[in-house]
C-alpha cells in the first residue's frame, strides 16, 4: 500500500523542520531513508528498507539504515511497531491479555483489562482482513525508569544551582 504523494511531501517538510530544530544534519541518506518509510504503507522493517534503498544508494550499509531509523524514532518522526530496538519477544501466556512496554529499557509486562478485551473493532478494519485476536500494547516509562529519570533531573537541577566559582 503506497501513501499519497502530497502527504509524503508534507511529511518531508515536517522532517526537514524537525531535523533543523534538533540541530541534526540533513543528509541525502537520511532523506532517502525517511522518504522510503513515508512512501510505504506497510510498515517495513529495516532490512526491507535497506533492500529498497540499495537501488538508490548502492553504498548504504544496513547499519546506517538502522542508526537512521532509531534517530528518526528518537526525534519523533517515525514510530516502531513491536518490541523496542529489535529482537522478537516471546510470550507463552495464551489467555486474553495486553502488554505494557517500557520505551526506555524494553521491560514487557502483561496486564488484564476487560475494557480492552471488549473494544469494538472499527468496520474499516474489515477491509484489511479478519481479526482473530485483540491485543493492546501500551508504551511508556516503567516505574523504575521513571524514578531514574526523575532522580537524574533532580540531580541536574541541584548541580545547576551550585556556584562552583
Amino acid at each position: 500500500m503506497k501513501t499519497n504523494p502530497d502527504r509524503i511531501e508534507e511529511q518531508i517538510g515536517h522532517f526537514r523542520k524537525v531535523l533543523r530544530k534538533a540541530g541534526v544534519k540533513l543528509t541525502h541518506q537520511r532523506l532517502v531513508i525517511f522518504r522510503e518509510v513515508a512512501r510505504s504503507g506497510d510498515h517495513p522493517d529495516a532490512i526491507t528498507i535497506h533492500r529498497h534503498i540499495l537501488k538508490k544508494i548502492p553504498t548504504v550499509s544496513l547499519d546506517t539504515v538502522y542508526r537512521t531509523l532509531w534517530l528518526l524514532a528518537d526525534l519523533g518522526l517515525i514510530t516502531t511497531l513491536g518490541p523496542p530496538h529489535g529482537g522478537a519477544r516471546f510470550d507463552a501466556n495464551m489467555h486474553s491479555h495486553h502488554h505494557f512496554i517500557c520505551t526506555n529499557c524494553g521491560l514487557a509486562h502483561d496486564f488484564y483489562s476487560e475494557e480492552f478485551d471488549q473494544l469494538t473493532v472499527p468496520a474499516s478494519v474489515g477491509t484489511l482482513g479478519t481479526v482473530n485476536k485483540r491485543q493492546v500494547e501500551l508504551r511508556g516509562l516503567c516505574s523504575k525508569c521513571a524514578r531514574k529519570k526523575k532522580q537524574s533531573i533532580c540531580q541536574e537541577s541541584e548541580q545547576g544551582g551550585v556556584d562552583h566559582g
